[in-house]
């Protein structure tokens, strides 16, 4: 992975707001603390995943997906492969796999938002942090085929997804949307 490449982003990413700029900083510290295995799933502390911020082409609705294994609803994404050549990549083949949406475009190689939170013990798997690393992506189509991850699938206008009863980390991408409102 290019980690070099990824923290020259991370340190040209322009925080929302002060949590966000929080965690920027963290993540900036967790990369450089595991250079060598900051995406890997192996790594106990947590590791850096790839989310899609997904868009209609208008702008004006974002997609999220009600997932299985939290019962709550995000926006799509999961783990960095060994294969994938970024986490912008990532974010995309995320993307695509658990929406089946195929007119999907990577709006900028820049990130859209960071965010970190925590992931509870599952089986095998101790609890751990997500350090997730999101970019805008636009889907031309809405025609959504959820996988095996999801329960359910909707599209949500952005204005809903401001209101204070709505998850922090979404809502703040919801108001970065608005505030960015051209295509």
């Amino acid at each position: 992975m290019q980690t070099e490449q990824l923290l020259a982003t991370l340190h040209a990413h322009t925080a929302y707001d002060d949590d966000e700029e929080n965690h920027r900083n963290k993540i900036i510290a967790f990369i450089e603390r595991k250079p060598q295995q900051w995406w890997k799933r192996a790594t106990l502390e947590g590791h850096i995943t790839a989310s899609a911020w997904v868009l209609n082409a208008p702008r004006t609705h974002a997609l999220l997906l009600h997932h299985a294994k939290l019962n709550c609803w995000v926006q799509p994404g999961g783990h960095v492969d060994d294969s994938d050549t970024s986490v912008s990549a990532g974010a995309m083949r995320e993307a695509i796999e658990e929406t089946g949406l195929t007119t999907l475009h990577l709006d900028s190689e820049s990130l859209f938002d960071v965010d970190i939170h925590s992931i509870p013990e599952r089986k095998s798997e101790p609890a751990h942090l997500h350090y997730d690393l999101r970019y805008l992506i636009i889907s031309r189509d809405t025609s959504v085929t959820i996988s095996n991850e999801s329960l359910g699938a909707r599209w949500i206008p952005l204005n809903e997804l401001t209101q204070p009863s709505i998850e922090r980390s979404i809502s703040r991408m919801a108001e970065k949307s608005l505030r960015t409102d051209t295509p």
